[in-house]
């Protein structure tokens, strides 16, 4: 990360909610959930470096909690960093849309509803991309399917 000063100096000014840190491959800054549209927003608009591309979007269950990433990528630099926001509450997962921000978000996001159940506040068109309506949640670790004797196993 110290090659980027001014990347990290914007995080400081910008994004004083977020915490950063060096990961095993990109730089990873985690916020808030509620802040999560906030800190897209001026990742996507930072003048010097604007993180315009959303490479990739997903969900990672941890069991305890829902983890949301987003790879961004500003193709003026070749820069990549990772945005993670931590959604607690299983029972109603909600987040809001990055897809106002990079219209790519709008799949990625339906795919991630899909498989994970995590509802996107403001979405367009919020709704399952592959599966039917009452089927579950299969990327989920408390997901279980009986019919087709599908569950989570340590």
């Amino acid at each position: 990360m110290g090659k980027n000063n001014k990347l990290l100096e914007f995080i400081a000014n910008s994004i004083p909610y977020g915490t950063l840190i060096q990961g095993f491959q990109y730089p990873e800054l985690t916020v808030p959930s509620g802040k999560l549209h906030d800190a897209a927003g001026a990742l996507k608009n930072f003048k010097e470096q604007p993180f315009d591309y959303l490479v990739s979007l997903t969900a990672v269950d941890h069991l305890e909690k829902f983890t949301m990433v987003y790879h961004l990528e500003s193709t003026p630099t070749h820069t990549m960093i990772v945005l993670k926001a931590d959604l607690a509450n299983r029972d109603k997962t909600r987040i809001d849309t990055v897809s106002d921000l990079w219209v790519a978000a709008e799949f990625h996001e339906r795919e991630v509803f899909d498989l994970f159940g995590i509802h996107f506040n403001n979405h367009p068109d919020m709704r399952r991309l592959f599966l039917e309506d009452d089927y579950g949640y299969p990327l989920r670790k408390d997901f279980k399917d009986d019919v087709n004797i599908i569950e989570y196993s340590n």
